[in-house]
């Protein structure tokens, strides 16, 4: 099963290679890429990772930790930043990690009318 799953970001760009989205498949291929390069499906590491791909990679892994899973309890948003700061250097690209939490830290504290 692990095999299937980690097919996905290759099925992702075979499908967006012939939509309207196109130029953004080499990003949803390198979605699953590390910073230190123990990602996959290409293994590339830190800036030969696409920018797009790293900055999905954060908003994808925090939405993820902040979501329930069936075989999990979702984080709190501050456990999530928690992990995203374990993760800088590692996983995540350090310098976006650290912009991100910022981002999320300030839309916190901002009085935001919509």
């Amino acid at each position: 099963m692990t095999t299937e799953i980690n097919q996905h970001p290759e099925i992702g760009k075979k499908i967006l290679s012939q939509a309207a989205f196109k130029e953004s498949a080499p990003w949803i291929h390198a979605h699953h890429e590390r910073w230190d390069g123990d990602g996959y499906p290409d293994g590339l590491k830190s800036e030969a990772i696409p920018l797009e791909a790293r900055m999905m990679t954060l908003c994808d892994s925090f939405d993820a930790m902040i979501s329930d899973r069936p075989y999990r309890e979702s984080l709190s948003r501050e456990e999530a930043i928690d992990e995203i700061r374990q993760g800088a250097g590692t996983q995540f690209d350090p310098e976006l990690a650290e912009r991100f939490i910022e981002m999320l830290v300030q839309r916190k504290t901002a009085k935001v009318s919509v």
